[in-house]
Order: C-alpha cells, then structure tokens, then sequence
C-alpha cells in the first residue's frame, strides 16, 4: 500500500528523518508509535504531500484513495448526519449527476455505481458509525452548530470512517473520545476492510485493533509484526542480544588491542601484532541500541493532614445557572482514594470534576469539603491558563519569586522539563510538554487531592507510564476521568460512574463495564461452558508446554556457554600464555570460536521460541 524509501526531512533545521525506509502492507492494520516530537504527524503530512520531502521518495498504490482527519466538522446548519454522507465524495457526486442526468447509457451508468458501493445502504451505515461514536438518533438530526469542538471532531471522524478510504490515516484519534467511543472504534478498527496506518500512545487500542507497528526512532522508521506488546517485547530482546553481541565485538577488540600494545615492537610478535591491527579494522560493533529519554514525573507530596471524609456530598445536584446536570448526589472522597469516574460524554463527568475543584458551586444539598483540603484540578481547557508569550522559566517566578535561578530550574527538571525548553515560550511547547508544565504548576503546593481530566491526551506511551509511577508514588486521593484504560487499571482500584444524571458507584470491574458495552451484558456460562472453558485452558496450557520447555533448554545452554567462554577469556587475559607453545593459544582461540558461534545461534533459537510463545499465549 505505501512504500518509504531513504526519506529525509527537515523542519527549521531540526532532521526528523535520515534515510528512513519503511513498507506498509496492503490491509495492515499498523500502529505507529515514537516520542512525541519525534515527526509522526509531520510523516502523514509527507504522505498526502501537504509537505514535500528534502529527499528520497513515498509511493502509493495507484489510484489509492487515502482518508484522513483534517479539522472538526463545520459548525453549519446541516444535520450531522447529512454531513457524514456528504464526506463519501464519490456517492455525492453520483447523487447529484443521477437528479440532473438525461442519457439513458449514463443513467445506467450511474446506478450501476451507486449498487456497487452500496449507496442504499448509506444512511443506515453512517447512522452505526455516529452511534457508535455517541450520538444517538436525536442528535444525529440536529444541526452541527449546535455541537461543541469536541463533538464536531467525532463528526468529521465519523466522516473518513463513513467514505471507507483505501488508505485511512488517523492521529490520536481517541483524543476526543470517551471510553465507550474508545472501545467502539477498537472492535470498528480490528476489522475495517482496508489499510489502517494510526498514530496512537494508547495501549489497549493498539493491542487490540492493529496486527503490526512501525517505530520511529532516531530518525528511522521500523516494521514489527504483531500488537504493541509484541512490539514491545520483541524490540527489547532484540535490544538484549543486540547489545550482547556489540559487548562481546568490543571485548574482543579490547583483548586484541592488549596483543598489540604489548607486542607492537617485539621482533618474533610484530607480525601478529600487524595481523590484530588489520582485524581490528574490520572488527565494527553493532551501534548500541537504547531507548530515548522519557522524563519522569514528580508530584509535590500533600503538605497538610487530611480530614476524613475530605470531601461529602449528600443530596447534592450541580449544574450551569438554570441548568442541572447532576441531582442527589451521595458520594464521598477519603484520603488516599483512587477513583476512576467514567460513563458516556456529556452524562456530567467534567462538571463533578469542577463541582469537586470548587470551579462551580454546588446547586442544591449539602457540600463539605475540609478546611485546609487544596485540590489541584487538571483538564484540556486549563491550558488556557498557561501565558502563551511566557517561558516555563517565567511561569515558575510567580510560585518561587525569592528562590534563587538553580532551585526554579530544579523544579521545572522535575516537572520533566530540559533545559532548552525552560527557555521556550509556552506557545512553542510540544502538547506533552504544556501538559507536564500545567500539572508541575497546579500540584506546586503540595495539594491533598488530585482531579485529573483526561490527562494523557498529549503523552507518548513512556510518559503516560512515567505518570503511572508518579501517581502511584502520590500520597494524597486521586480522581481520574481518562479514555486511558492502562492508566485506570494502573492507578486506580473504584470505579464510580455518570449516568442517569448522577454520580454512583459501580459495583463491576473495567472489564465486565467493557463487556457490557461493546455486547451486551453477558449472561453466566453455563456448566457446560464453564467446563468446555476449562478444557480448552488445559489444551492451551498442554500445546505451550513444549515450547516453555525449550526455553528452559536454551537458557540452560546459554548459561552453560557462558561459563565456557568466561573459563576460555581467563586464560587469553594472562599475558603468560603468549610466551608458552602457539598451538595452545590457537586452540584456545578455535574453542571460543566455537562457543561464540553455538551462543548465537543458542540465542538465536531463544529469540524465535519466546516470540513463538507470545503468539501462543496470545492465540
């Protein structure tokens, strides 16, 4: 479908990609992943040549129609579901031919078409994807105006779902969506008919809806088979062996290099002193292999003792002005709590966020939150707040304005800030690096509760688990509202739910609430099944045991090799052996040839079993 060959690019002087190669097959679906800020947006603009690389070459499959999503949906008077059809470019343009067509050929012609791409069907198919994606049939007849930019974004990607391109590029596409939206499009994905190329830094997403990825690092651009966990195991062992092999080329130069330091002006060694230079020459170790920088997170711990409850409602309903979104809420928050608030957009998740944050007052019932309770509250829109034209450095004086510049520099290091990006004006800041400076300057003081809005929306995958780590290093109670289903099962251990206009406890787990969603809820199994279950467990266990025995075999060996060739090196390291007989140091030299040689390949063989495994398990 796509092929990438030697692509170079720069931005502002800044070299994205050097000589990057990549091949994405036709029907793949791929995840891609890398750094933030490393050119993966930047790469789908080289692919629908809004941009134009400094050299090499992006080829297509001719004729290949590739969808994408630009902006949110124009806020017009049309129905969101008229605007979906509309996005199907080709159904469009024959509609409006087949109202104004006289040749009876071309009118055949045109209808003809139109059951080709099942245009009868289309209303009903837009109709899905909008429900899947939130809107119900109400909603699907209003006019887009009367959506908010959020909701306006759903539309445009209900759009390129809808027109079914051949090649569909979609950029953090669950941005905007909630967890139901979430888990509808992972199961659409899975099994969209056509080519799927994704950026995307959520892991659930991308182990269950993509069967390959394409890393970019270091300006180059690498294919895995399999979902990101595949990925991820695969590309660390291949650092390990990769790593090993560079370990043992460098000692062997080292060794060699010993001979002929020592040697170099002895009469009766100088040849083969001559003979290790010229095979240090050819000697060149792998480049090591390693995974760029990630910045930790690190939250202020809560300064003050908290009550308990720190927070109370009981009877409460919040809401804008004449407006109520939530009634009779009866819920409270103690210290050390980890709540994960879920439910369908628009059902008042953010709106108990800013009652809890003290944004909103509460309408009705009673609100008790302790004395000395901060919270510190974080959510999309509070990027406003951060002063576009200031550097973090100058947004850190306001919080520290008699400390001296080392410590304002220290904390903004804390905050997962470089140096050069103290200095750079928060408008110039990557998503990821505002959303770091945001959470640094709201949690500065220590607070006793952190509410937390979508907060990974603008993190990699390695940021998003250095949030994890920090989080879960946090003393104080935690409130999150995320998509993000690794960071709720990581962080959190309540479920609460919006729906019905309030605020309750879910007595399930993430699972069940995912299963009752995407199917239905799922009745027990039955004995039968429960046995069958249990039988097809015990066949899957009795299929990988050999191959678990295998591994054993080779690591068995590995060790055991290892052994040798540390026995063999003791002996080559003592400078006495090169005074005594020939035929015992080129014995030696032959005997760890040899074990060298059987450790690849053992290792080799080790790779192939453990990626052999992962797909078992997986199966």
């Amino acid at each position: 479908m796509l092929t990438i060959n030697n692509l170079i690019y720069r931005i502002q002087g800044r070299e994205l990609f050097d000589g990057a190669s990549v091949t994405l097959p036709t029907g793949s679906k791929t995840g891609f992943v890398g750094k933030n800020g490393t050119g993966k947006t930047t790469l789908f603009h080289l692919i629908q040549n809004h941009l134009a690389p400094d050299a090499g070459s992006i080829e297509l499959v001719k004729k290949a129609r590739i969808g994408a999503v630009a902006q949110e949906a124009p806020a017009g008077n049309e129905s969101v579901l008229e605007v979906v059809m509309a996005a199907d470019k080709e159904r469009t343009a024959l509609m409006a031919e087949a109202e104004t067509a006289t040749d009876p050929e071309r009118i055949g012609e045109i209808y003809m078409r139109l059951a080709d791409i099942d245009a009868h069907t289309a209303e009903a198919r837009a109709s899905t994807i909008l429900k899947g994606l939130g809107f119900e049939h109400d909603r699907q007849n209003g006019p887009t105006h009367e959506l908010s930019g959020g909701w306006r974004m759903r539309v445009a990607l209900a759009g390129v779902l809808f027109s079914q391109p051949d090649l569909l590029l979609l950029d953090e596409p669950t941005n905007y969506l909630d967890l139901e939206g979430t888990l509808w499009l992972e199961k659409y994905l899975a099994t969209y008919p056509y080519t799927v190329f994704m950026i995307s830094h959520d892991r659930d997403l991308l182990n269950k809806s993509v069967n390959s990825i394409i890393h970019l690092e270091h300006k180059q651009l690498t294919f895995y088979k399999g979902n990101y966990d595949t990925f991820e195991s695969t590309r660390r062992m291949q650092m390990e062996l990769n790593n090993k092999s560079r370990e043992k080329s460098l000692d062997q130069v080292a060794h060699m290099q010993k001979f002929v330091d020592r040697f170099r002006a002895s009469a009766t060694k100088a040849k083969q002193a001559q003979a290790r230079i010229k095979m240090i020459e050819k000697l060149k170790p792998p480049a090591a292999m390693f995974d760029e920088y990630s910045a930790p997170f690190t939250f202020q711990q809560p300064k003050a003792e908290a009550a308990t409850p720190m927070i109370s409602l009981d009877g409460v309903s919040a809401g804008y002005g004449d407006k109520t979104i939530l009634r009779n809420i009866n819920m409270r928050i103690d210290p050390e709590d980890r709540i994960a608030l879920i439910g369908v957009n628009g059902n008042g998740k953010s709106t108990f966020a800013k009652l809890l944050a003290g944004d909103i007052k509460p309408l009705g019932g009673t609100f008790n939150k302790g004395k000395k309770l901060e919270i510190a509250h974080f959510a999309q829109h509070q990027m406003d707040k951060l002063k576009p034209e200031w550097t973090p450095f100058e947004h850190i004086i306001e919080l520290m304005p008699t400390d001296p510049e080392s410590k304002r520099r220290s904390r903004l290091s804390q905050m997962g800030l470089t140096k050069s990006r103290m200095d750079t004006p928060a408008k110039n800041l990557s998503g990821g690096e505002r959303a770091r400076l945001l959470m640094g300057l709201i949690t500065f003081g220590g607070p006793g509760m952190m509410i937390l809005d979508e907060p990974t929306n603008h993190l990699d995958i390695d940021s998003r688990d250095a949030l994890v780590h920090a989080l879960n290093e946090y003393e104080g109670a935690v409130l999150i509202i995320s998509h993000d289903r690794h960071l709720v099962e990581a962080t959190c251990d309540t479920l609460w739910i919006a729906e019905g206009g309030t605020i309750k406890v879910l007595d399930e787990d993430l699972d069940s609430y995912q299963r009752s969603i995407v199917g239905g809820k799922e009745p027990k199994g039955s004995k039968e099944d429960r046995k069958a279950a249990k039988q097809e467990a015990a066949a899957k266990r009795e299929a990988i045991a050999p191959i678990k025995a295998s591994i054993k075999d080779t690591e068995t060996k590995i060790a055991r090799l290892k052994v040798e060739i540390g026995k063999i090196q003791n002996q080559l390291d003592d400078p006495k052996i090169y005074n005594g007989p020939a035929d015992r140091l080129i014995a030696l030299g032959k005997d760890k040839a040899r074990f060298g040689a059987d450790l690849d390949t053992t290792e080799e063989q080790w790779l192939a079993l453990s990626a052999e495994l992962e797909s078992a398990e997986n199966a």
